[in-house]
């Protein structure tokens, strides 16, 4: 026993060693408690008018706890009717690119996207629609405190980074949101209409590797 811990033994305060347990015990029942409320909130949300088109809710999927966080546009068709995120043809080039870099959606990764709702015929979103549904993703990153962040194609990156900048321009260089590193790529469903940059997005991937390592 350290000279520190027989005073705090003397004094009849808390060992620092429980002091520190039980803090982390408070952080990861303030952690379930907010995914609790954010998988009640989000599928009762009605603040924009995508509520009367959706089938269901899409929040997410993966590891709630993981330090590689991808965020995409909205759900598709087949995320809509199943209530997973990234599905389909998308979704199975999307585990692709994880397993290419040695990840999978099922270990140290969480996947969502910047909308929860389907825009009618995968349109694109409106302003409206992102700004109503933001906060939901701003509670998610904060649940997740992710290491890095990938954002896949224009209006996640847009609206992480709160800039109309293409996706070329923001490519290959690392980014901040609220003081995480980001880093920008295509979004796969772009990938598979876009056969070429398929080796563009290899390079983004490549870079957030070595960003992931370096943290």
């Amino acid at each position: 026993m350290t000279r520190r811990h027989e005073v705090l033994k003397e004094m009849g305060l808390t060992p620092v060693w429980r002091l520190r347990h039980e803090k982390e015990e408070a952080k990861e029942v303030r952690e379930e408690t907010g995914w609790i409320e954010l998988k009640q909130i989000v599928p009762a949300c009605t603040a924009c008018g995508l509520h009367k088109t959706r089938t269901q809710t899409v929040l997410g999927a993966g590891d709630e706890q993981a330090d590689w966080l991808f965020i995409g546009e909205a759900p598709g068709a087949e995320e809509d009717r199943l209530g997973e995120a990234f599905v389909g043809q998308a979704g199975k080039l999307l585990d692709s690119m994880l397993a290419a870099i040695g990840l999978s959606r099922a270990d140290n990764v969480y996947i969502c996207n910047v909308l929860k709702c389907r825009p009618p015929g995968n349109r694109n979103p409106e302003p409206e629609e992102v700004a109503k549904c933001t906060p939901h993703l701003t509670k998610q990153i904060a649940l997740i405190e992710p290491k890095l962040i990938v954002a896949m194609g224009r209006f996640a990156a847009q609206t992480l980074l709160n800039t109309d900048a293409s996706i070329a321009s923001l490519r290959g260089r690392l980014h901040q949101y609220a003081g995480l590193p980001l880093i920008v790529t295509y979004h796969p469903a772009y990938l598979l209409r876009n056969l070429p940059d398929k080796s563009k997005a290899w390079e983004d991937l490549v870079f957030a590797r070595k960003t992931m390592q370096s943290l």
